[in-house]
């Protein structure tokens, strides 16, 4: 009788769970997701309109979960929106991916967050040329956060007399730009500079290198970019050091200046031990924000040089290039030996003076009064 209870009671139970389960409304993807190209070098628009019921669910908010990809990358890139459409950046050369769901939470669903199935959509643009007529090693660095300097390589099968032209876009400008500041090789455009970017940084940047040449198709490079994740700042100016009473060597130095937020930039602080005629071997001792460290006594008996670099650090971008190191290279045993070698003449100098005079004044006191001392060596 008891199993019979038990069976019973899971029985209901069971079913409690599920009518609980089944009592949060079903919520619809959404409808009619679209991508166009609107020529702006790979950043495409994303559009979509809201599921068919969803004006049935007034006591919950109603929200999207939007991802994105390139065929081919592991990751998607996920952003929550209540808006119907989205501009991202894509690399046009290869399949763009996009898919949506809508998530219902509120009243409605007793506060637990509601997902509809995904709904799915690529873009792929037609393809142009060869890969191999593509450009090579194409590189940006962001210097001193004032100007980009880009720079690549003509594709393997690039014909002679080759005209590269490097296009660009960011959120703010009317239209795609065309660089106007080119660096060339035997008059090939091989880079190029651009000024005044201040209004791109923490936005996507398109980029677009097209080639054209005589009865040749050559397939277009396009790229994003994040500025803030390409900078290089100058090297820290102003290294400078001095030894305490306590013989602590104090090393101070300042930030590049320009245009590059001085709280952005953290240090990388070396040490070179001196190993006499060896190869000095620098060593890291310090990674910072701050711009001084203090370098205690025990460690100074065998430092020979400190030198300093920048990079943006982790609060303003996710990766960077560091700078140069500092030109300044200060030898702490050089500066005490040099300070020794000045002392010592000093010092027997003044001793032998010292002496000098106390010999003198034994002859006076030996001499007897009124005759004066006759000229010999010694007293």
């Amino acid at each position: 009788m008891a199993l019979r209870w038990l069976c019973a009671l899971s029985v209901v139970l069971a079913w409690g769970c599920v009518a609980s389960s089944s009592s949060h409304p079903a919520v619809a993807p959404p409808q009619d997701l679209q991508i166009t190209d609107p020529g702006l070098l790979g950043s495409l628009d994303v559009e979509w309109k809201p599921p068919p019921n969803v004006q049935n669910f007034n006591e919950c908010t109603v929200k999207y979960k939007f991802e994105y990809r390139n065929t081919g990358d592991g990751d998607w890139k996920v952003i929550f929106t209540r808006k119907l459409k989205s501009r991202v950046g894509f690399d046009l050369s290869r399949t763009a991916e996009v898919k949506v769901q809508t998530l219902l939470k509120g009243r409605c669903t007793d506060d637990v967050e509601v997902q509809s199935d995904w709904i799915y959509a690529t873009f792929q643009v037609p393809v142009q040329g060869k890969l191999e007529s593509e450009v090579r090693n194409f590189h940006c660095v962001y210097h001193d956060w004032a100007y980009l300097k880009c720079t690549w390589q003509p594709g393997l099968l690039s014909p002679h007399g080759v005209h590269y032209g490097l296009y660009y876009w960011y959120e703010g400008l009317g239209h795609a730009a065309q660089c106007d500041d080119y660096i060339q090789d035997h008059g090939i455009n091989i880079g190029c500079m651009l000024q005044n970017l201040s209004q791109a940084e923490y936005k996507d940047l398109s980029i677009c290198v097209n080639g054209s040449a005589a009865a040749t198709l050559l397939r277009p490079l396009y790229v994003t970019l994040r500025l803030h994740n390409l900078a290089k700042p100058s090297p820290p100016k102003q290294l400078a050091f001095s030894m305490s009473a306590s013989e602590e060597l104090h090393v101070v130095w300042s930030p590049p200046g320009g245009d590059t937020p001085p709280q952005c930039l953290e240090y990388e602080v070396q040490l070179a031990e001196d190993w006499g005629k060896a190869k000095a071997a620098w060593t890291s001792v310090s990674t910072q924000m701050e711009t001084t460290l203090t370098i205690s006594r025990a460690n100074q008996s065998r430092v020979s040089c400190v030198r300093v670099r920048g990079r943006t650090n982790i609060f303003c971008a996710d990766q960077g290039f560091w700078s140069e190191w500092t030109q300044e290279c200060f030898s702490v045993s050089s500066e005490v030996d040099k300070q020794l070698f000045i002392l010592i003449p000093v010092v027997l100098s003044l001793s032998s003076s010292l002496i000098i005079f106390m010999l003198i004044g034994q002859c006076k006191k030996r001499s007897p009064a009124g005759k004066p001392l006759q000229a010999s060596v010694g007293c």
